[in-house]
């Protein structure tokens, strides 16, 4: 096994000769005597066999082949300054990881904004995000596999903290027939057109929510596919308003005339898995998961008078 002939220490040197314009300057920079960075530099053109600076007036320039080698170099000095600033946070206590499983009706602003101040503030712990539908996320937590879990049921033998209300609206694309009734819609209506439904990704105990009478029900594994299928005009469904909205403003998709049952709610939960041994990162991911939330609540409720607005002019 051949062990590498020169060090990052030698190229870090380089770098800053050329950072700085200088010997002295580098030296200065990097708290070291100017002797330390010229013997760094001879020894590394000495091993190399190739000359890496060359003066321009009173500033020390790189050579072509200098200028080359340093540019491969430089990621390799960069990967070992974070590699030691990960190991420097992992004496502090901070976790290699977090994993988080978070349900499909979590809105996507909040759960950005959350992970935003996350790698801020946790720049050197890793984030598995696990995006789940319904029991996907009692899965995770009785796996062991996630730290943290936005569900719709807080799963027997954890703890959760609500965090908001999501709702479902009853859609379809402005073309489907079910808009062309011109009444109130009741179950019967509903049961001759097909349904889009959206599969529960856990397998431990998968279940069922909402109306499910269709005669046709068409089943996908993704809100994405599903909002796609409703717009297509090939499905009506219950879709996650925060996914709809847009659609719904621009008039890609239509709320359905229900007589009852339009709109249904569905709580959503924090659940820390194991709080008391939590690590700073988990626990600064939680809170920073709350206050996304009360930022998106907050924005939704700054919308709601443009939102009445616009009803009121169609």
């Amino acid at each position: 096994m051949n062990f590498p002939r020169t060090s990052l220490e030698q190229w870090r040197v380089l770098q800053a000769i050329v950072e700085h314009g200088g010997f002295a300057q580098a030296a200065s920079a990097l708290n070291r005597s100017q002797s330390a960075v010229s013997y760094n530099v001879a020894r590394l053109q000495e091993q190399l066999g190739v000359g890496l600076l060359e003066a321009e007036g009173r500033r020390m320039k790189l050579t072509a082949a200098g200028a080359a080698l340093l540019r491969e170099a430089t990621p390799l000095i960069e990967a070992a300054l974070r590699l030691e600033a990960r190991a420097r946070a992992l004496d502090a206590g901070w976790e290699a990881e977090v994993r988080l499983a978070v349900d499909s009706l979590f809105p996507t602003d909040a759960l950005l904004c959350a992970l935003a101040g996350f790698a801020g503030h946790c720049p050197d712990t890793r984030l598995q995000v696990h995006e789940v539908v319904m029991s996907g996320a009692d899965d995770a937590l009785y796996a062991g596999a996630v730290e943290l879990a936005i569900v719709t049921r807080v799963p027997s033998g954890f703890m959760g903290d609500w965090l908001m209300d999501a709702t479902f609206v009853a859609v379809a694309a402005p073309g489907h027939p079910l808009l062309a009734a011109g009444q109130p819609l009741g179950e019967d209506d509903l049961r001759r057109y097909p349904q889009v439904v959206v599969r529960d990704s856990g397998t431990r105990q998968p279940r069922d929510e909402g109306w499910l009478g269709a005669s046709q029900r068409w089943t996908v594994s993704s809100p994405h596919t599903a909002l796609d299928v409703v717009s297509a005009g090939l499905a009506y469904g219950w879709l996650p308003e925060h996914r709809i909205r847009q659609p719904l403003a621009h008039g890609l998709l239509r709320p359905l005339p229900l007589a009852q049952g339009q709109q249904r709610k569905s709580s959503l939960y924090l659940v820390n898995a194991a709080a008391e041994a939590a690590g700073p990162a988990t626990r600064y991911l939680a809170e920073g998961l709350r206050q996304a939330v009360q930022q998106h609540l907050q924005q939704q409720l700054q919308q709601v008078p443009s939102t009445q607005q616009n009803s009121d002019m169609a």
